[in-house]
């Protein structure tokens, strides 16, 4: 068997995207990916006091991340009906404590139409998979989903164009009597980066299958994104350890004051019917 998803679309990811990769993408990439997002993500999302929002949420490595971590609400936002099915497998395997907590939206941003429901928003592996329009529309849907003084944390897509092909392997992952694995190819095509996923599973009798799927990247330097973001009103916060990850403010560092009472005043009939700590932070906002 062997399925390919050819051509380059003229924008961003479509929504039958990941037909192939779902299947092998936590296979393949689950430990490690756990122990990225953690790295990069794992104060912010914790220090969420109004939402998360995770803008392509994929199979929900940051979604679970985050509330586990936090005490907010968290927006997974997953247009790809392929990744959503191991993200809601993973949300049905947490306590029912935490999964109420999670919202998925199976929608773009933009056309869910949230509105100031979240002070952190992370866009891991997902930036780089925007045409430059599809990026445009989002820089806006981004500013109005977060409240004034929210953080924006997220990925870069790589600067420029590859020389040469690069070659990236997955490490082969046994699962019972089979045996998964594959490789990555990029390669500069036309002003973007192609990325042809080959998948394999072997079993004792050799190769039982292969497929491969390509996904296309856009780059764009730190600096073009800063300029497309500060005109919807980010402004940079302090450089990150990690390079490959841009961290930004909506007007400015957020003041926790501030939060605490737009907090309130979206529970505002919670506070009401006997929620302490938010009928406090009204009668703080009223002063």
């Amino acid at each position: 068997m062997h399925s390919v998803i050819p051509g380059a679309p003229a924008v961003g990811p479509l929504h039958d995207d990941y037909a192939v990769t779902a299947e092998f993408y936590d296979v393949l990439q689950a430990e490690q990916d756990a122990a990225r997002v953690r790295h990069l993500y794992g104060r912010d999302v914790a220090a969420a006091r109004v939402g998360v929002l995770d803008i392509g949420a994929g199979t929900g490595r940051v979604t679970e991340l985050s509330v586990r971590e936090s005490r907010a609400g968290v927006h997974a936002v997953e247009p790809a009906r392929a990744m959503r099915a191991p993200l809601m497998t993973r949300l049905a395997a947490l306590p029912p404590a935490l999964r109420q907590r999670v919202t998925v939206h199976p929608h773009t941003l933009e056309e869910t139409g949230l509105r100031e429901v979240a002070d952190v928003a992370v866009c891991h592996n997902t930036v780089a998979c925007l045409a430059p329009d599809a990026r445009r529309t989002l820089w806006p849907a981004l500013a109005g989903a977060l409240v004034p003084g929210g953080s924006l944390v997220l990925q870069l897509p790589p600067p420029r164009l590859p020389d040469t092909d690069v070659v990236r392997l997955f490490a082969p992952q046994r699962i019972g009597e089979h045996t998964y694995g594959g490789h990555m190819v990029l390669s500069a095509v036309e002003g973007r980066v192609r990325t042809r996923c080959h998948y394999w599973v072997r079993g004792s009798e050799g190769l039982l299958r292969e497929h491969a799927e390509t996904f296309w990247m856009w780059p764009a330097t730190r600096a073009e994104l800063l300029g497309d973001l500060a005109g919807h009103g980010f402004v940079p916060l302090p450089s990150r350890a990690d390079p490959a990850v841009l961290a930004l403010s909506l007007g400015g560092p957020r003041d926790p004051s501030d939060t605490v009472c737009r907090t309130a005043r979206r529970h505002g009939t919670r506070a009401r019917q006997g929620h302490v700590r938010a009928a406090h932070a009204w009668a703080v906002c009223r002063l």
